[in-house]
């Protein structure tokens, strides 16, 4: 059976925002960093520069012990042998990642409303994206979910929630305080000048706010 980790941080790449560092090298400071999770999310790359990314990538989070997951590409997960694939409202639908990927490969679905969070949950996700909890630049067409959806959806939900969307420094209590336990994290580490600092003090934050 799929299973996703417990863990707090959920990092997800983009090369428009590492400051001239490959993906490799965001990834390899990720690692450093202790997080757990790393999406592998790039719009804008021909396919065969994301393969060869995503080959070196899925080789060292290999040597880590680090879930990686690709976003919506399932045949580049396919090739790269990741733990898991993630995909949207407007993406393949899960039963057909299901049929290409092995048994063991966690699939994700980003939900905006409980309609969504339903089916996903009936068609079997093993953890489902919930947001844009807040405003956020780096999706252009995100839709702005608030905080009430994500406090309703962590208190029902079977599965785990991730919570993504405008999620850094400011923002990351406040959507813990509202249920959050899973943080998808895009800007606030991968533009980062410093990965890992960056990473623990999102983690001093979260230790802070689970002491109130």
């Amino acid at each position: 059976m799929p299973v996703f980790p417990q863990t707090d941080i959920y990092a997800l790449t983009d090369a428009r925002l590492s400051l001239g560092r490959s993906t490799f090298a965001v990834v390899e400071e990720m690692l450093k960093a202790g997080i757990r999770v790393i999406q592998y999310r790039e719009k804008d790359k021909p396919s065969g520069a994301m393969l060869e990314e995503c080959l070196a990538i899925r080789r060292i989070t290999r040597e880590a012990g680090c879930c990686f997951i690709i976003n919506d590409h399932v045949d580049i997960a396919m090739l790269c042998e990741a733990d898991g694939v993630h995909v949207g409202q407007d993406d393949l639908p899960l039963w057909a990642v299901r049929e290409l990927m092995p048994p063991t490969c966690v699939v994700g679905v980003s939900v905006r409303n409980a309609e969504e969070a339903r089916i996903a949950i009936a068609d079997g996700a093993d953890y489902l994206g919930a947001g844009a909890v807040f405003p956020t630049a780096t999706k252009s067409d995100a839709v702005e979910t608030g905080l009430a959806f994500l406090r309703e959806l962590t208190a029902v939900s079977p599965v785990p929630v991730v919570a993504i969307g405008g999620i850094n420094e400011h923002t990351i209590r406040t959507a813990a305080a509202h249920g959050a336990r899973c943080f998808a994290i895009v800007s606030a580490i991968t533009a980062a000048p410093d990965i890992p600092g960056s990473v623990a003090r999102l983690r001093e934050l979260l230790a802070i706010e689970g002491e109130h």
